[in-house]
């Protein structure tokens, strides 16, 4: 195909707006999948999608489309997520494109995630194709929808905005009409010397790595001698293909196409997002500029849990690392859970999403701890050439004896709301300890901008927008910096052993609270044993908190009714203090121990 006729486009959009759906009438109206291979949202072929109904993974198939002016044209098209924990994939997949289609679901119009893609495929210079979907819903309010469009950019007042069903394929012939007459052509060299962008891979036990590129320029050829330009290694090309949306192997792929190699490297760290794929006997000169490393929000322990042992997490985690750029991980030592790994995630749904593939697909069951954030903390008596102590596990925060100050990370929250909830979007920011940076109204609707600390938005803050929204508002976010903060950190002992798993830190000001409240949810999560157990929250060397697990049978020592002397005394002797700090190694908590931590917040 003459690079003319190529088109590389993603399809974005908020979360549930069409994008599969509309992917789907692509790949059939260009025959690219027959009727008996199509099915809904084909192209969200993973279990977590499937169960959620969301897409996690950016997906690229290949089209060709006869157009009506007589020629055929080759389609990259490129379907990405919607919700705000996997932006990072629509990063991705946006640099491997040269425009996009915003998709507006005519039902609930303008939303978070739609300005916030929009933004990132303005950054990317990317003509952008505004079509409104759903347009034969009863509750669809196309006039609205396409007033909420125009006033998002200047070039949108005069623009032809498309409006269309995927469902029922009504008017998609004129979005493939549109994509090849506004969205313009790769601008590769094809006899230049061979430049390729690797913008996404996965890991196959029998063929390595496989990563998905975008030529520049130049040409690929199986075999070929190849080199990646930051990572260093070399290796032949082993094969290469493209998206059908299956893997179909092809003889070369050309400047300005998308599609797969083959590398057979089965070290996971060497083939990165981002990289610059060339060959080794004739490299380019200079690299594609380097993508900008997703920033974790949250941080959770993985341990290995049931028959999973650690090596066996390692792998999963490794290989899950692999095929998504933002999850990150290191190895950790808790003295309650043993060996396992502190990761970092994008956000809540993010974690949930990880921790469901890694059961799906590597079938590995993994312990999660309470999720955090991070924080700088300046020692009285710094270490010589540390400035500050980067904590992202709550066990390894310092004794509050030798800190000076601590500081936290902070995100810029941009929240889109309806009108009638801005009272109560501004309640809700304001008990997270939000200030408000900006507030924009746009007709019917309402951008807020808030800076709000991680660890406020880290459990519960987006489900309690959604809940005080009834659904309507949407959040994202970007990481700002780190400001001064007063926290104090929870130590829950159980048994008056510490258990550093259940560590968490919080504001001063509601260390207290939230220790009543944990506490009280352990009494009913903690196992139970023969006797009773204290647990006791801990704040700067002082219990603020404490509750008694009830014991398995009733307590002879201290129960109203006459026992012997002998049994009292055998029993005290059992529940003696050293007796229970011996036993600090035997302490197996379950998954609902570490639940209760992240459902403080809900009411009792």
């Amino acid at each position: 195909m003459k690079l003319a006729n190529i088109r590389n486009f993603a399809i974005i959009a908020h979360i549930d707006h069409g994008k599969s759906t509309l992917a789907d009438r692509i790949m059939e109206q260009t025959d690219t999948v027959s009727k008996r291979q199509l099915s809904d949202q084909l192209l969200d072929s993973m279990e977590v999608e499937q169960a959620h109904g969301v897409t996690v993974k950016s997906r690229s198939v290949r089209n060709f489309y006869q157009a009506d002016n007589g020629q055929e044209y080759e389609y990259n098209l490129i379907d990405t997520p919607g919700h705000v924990d996997f932006s990072y994939e629509v990063s991705k997949s946006l640099a491997a494109s040269d425009g996009a289609i915003l998709l507006v679901d005519a039902t609930q119009g303008v939303q978070a995630q739609t300005v916030a893609n929009l933004r990132l495929a303005l950054k990317h210079n990317l003509t952008i194709i505004p079509v409104i979907n759903k347009i034969d819903n009863a509750a669809a309010d196309v006039e609205a929808t396409e007033a909420q469009i125009r006033a998002l950019r200047p070039e949108f007042a005069d623009a032809d905005i498309l409006k269309i069903s995927a469902k029922t394929g009504k008017n998609v012939h004129q979005v493939l009409e549109a994509i090849y007459q506004k969205i313009p052509a790769p601008q590769g060299k094809p006899d230049a010397a061979l430049k390729a962008l690797i913008f996404d891979s996965q890991y196959d036990s029998y063929q390595g790595i496989i990563a998905d590129v975008r030529l520049i320029d130049g040409q690929l050829k199986n075999q070929q001698k190849l080199q990646l330009m930051q990572g260093g290694s070399k290796f032949n090309a082993q094969a290469i293909g493209i998206f059908t949306p299956n893997m179909q192997p092809v003889k070369e792929l050309n400047a300005g196409e998308v599609g797969y190699i083959v590398t057979g490297i089965k070290d996971v760290a060497s083939v990165q997002v981002g990289d610059t794929l060339t060959t080794a006997e004739n490299p380019t000169k200079n690299a594609i500029p380097h993508f900008k490393p997703a920033q974790s929000m949250v941080y959770a322990g993985f341990y290995p849990k049931g028959d999973t042992s650690y090596e066996a997490l390692k792998q999963a985690i490794s290989k899950l690392a692999l095929n998504d750029s933002a999850f990150h991980y290191a190895p950790e030592l808790s003295e309650a859970l043993d060996a396992g790994f502190r990761c970092g995630f994008l956000g809540i749904f993010h974690l949930q999403i990880i921790q469901e593939r890694l059961r799906d697909e590597y079938h590995v069951e993994v312990l999660t701890t309470a999720p955090n954030a991070t924080y700088h903390v300046y020692l009285k008596q710094p270490q010589p050439k540390q400035e500050y102590l980067t904590i992202t596990n709550p066990a390894k925060f310092p004794d509050f004896s030798e800190i000076d100050y601590v500081t936290e990370s902070y995100v810029k929250a941009v929240i889109t709301t309806p009108n009638e909830y801005l009272g109560a979007v501004m309640k809700l920011c304001d008990q997270h300890f939000g200030e408000m940076v900006d507030l924009d109204n746009q007709q019917d609707i309402v951008t807020l901008t808030y800076k709000l600390p991680v660890s406020e938005i880290a459990y519960d803050f987006f489900n309690s927008l959604k809940s005080i929204t009834h659904g309507f508002a949407t959040l994202d976010t970007e990481f700002l910096d780190y400001e001064l903060v007063d926290v104090v950190k929870i130590q829950i002992q159980i048994n008056y052993a510490a258990v550093d798993a259940l560590d968490i830190i919080v504001p001063r000001q509601k260390a207290d609270l939230i220790a009543h409240k944990l506490v009280k949810k352990l009494k009913y999560t903690v196992p139970r044993r023969l006797y009773p157990m204290p647990v006791q929250a801990m704040v700067e060397n002082k219990s603020i908190a404490r509750v008694d697990v009830p014991p398995l049978r009733k307590n002879a020592a201290v129960n109203g009714e006459k026992r012997s002397i002998s049994k009292k005394q055998q029993l005290l002797r059992r529940q003696s203090l050293n007796k229970r700090q011996a036993v600090k190694s035997d302490i197996k908590l379950p998954q609902s121990v570490f639940d209760a931590i992240l459902n403080i917040n809900e009411p009792d």
